[in-house]
C-alpha cells in the first residue's frame, strides 16, 4: 500500500504519552536516511508492520514518514536522503525484537522477502536473523527473551576468543 493510501486510510491513533523519567535520559527514536521514501515505507510498514504517525511531503513529494512499531512505543523516521548523499550505515545496525522469530521470518518469506540469515542461535544466547532493508540497512530480527538485559552477551564473546573460535 502506498504512503498516500496508507495516510487516506489512517485514522487518529492515541499515541502513548512518554513518562515522567525524572530528568533520566530515554531514547526516542531512529532516524533512517532513504533514497525512496515510498520504496522504504512499503518495506518497514508492509513487511515489518510499523504504524505511520505522520509524514510530511514536499511539493507533493513525500521526503518524511515517522512510524511505531507494532509492539510497544517504540519509533523509527524515515527521512529522504539529497540526491548526492549516501544512505550508507556502515558500524549501524537496528534491532527488531520478536517472540516467534522463525514464524515471522516464514511470512516475510511468503511475501517474497530475502533473508540474508536466517534465524540461528548465536553463542551468546540470542536467536537472530538479519535483513537488508532496500537501501541496504542491516537489521537484525531476534528474540532474547529472558536473556535480553543479562550479561551474557560479553561472557559468550569472551568464551569464543580464549577457544579460538571466529565470532
Amino acid at each position: 500500500m502506498t504512503l498516500s493510501a496508507k495516510r487516506a486510510r489512517r485514522t487518529g491513533t492515541k499515541a502513548s504519552v512518554t513518562q515522567d523519567t525524572s530528568g533520566k535520559l530515554t531514547f526516542n527514536h531512529a532516524m533512517i536516511y532513504v533514497k525512496h521514501i515510498e520504496r522504504a515505507f512499503r518495506f518497514y510498514g508492509d513487511l515489518l508492520g510499523f504504524k505511520l504517525i505522520e509524514d510530511f511531503r514536499y511539493q507533493g513529494t513525500p521526503v518524511y514518514a515517522r512510524m511505531r512499531a507494532p509492539g510497544g512505543d517504540s519509533t523509527i523516521s524515515l527521512h529522504q536522503a539529497g540526491p548526492d548523499v549516501s544512505v550508507s550505515s556502515d558500524g549501524v545496525r537496528l534491532y527488531f525484537e520478536v517472540r516467534d522469530l522463525d514464524d515471522f521470518c516464514r511470512k516475510l518469506q511468503h511475501k517474497g522477502f530475502y533473508i540474508t540469515q536466517l534465524p540461528r542461535m548465536m553463542p551468546w544466547g540470542w536467536r537472530h536473523a538479519y535483513v537488508n532493508d532496500p537501501d541496504g540497512h542491516e537489521i537484525s530480527l531476534y528474540w532474547a527473551g529472558e536473556n535480553r538485559m543479562k550479561k551474557s552477551v560479553m561472557k559468550a564473546a569472551q568464551r569464543l576468543v580464549d577457544t579460538g573460535s571466529k565470532m
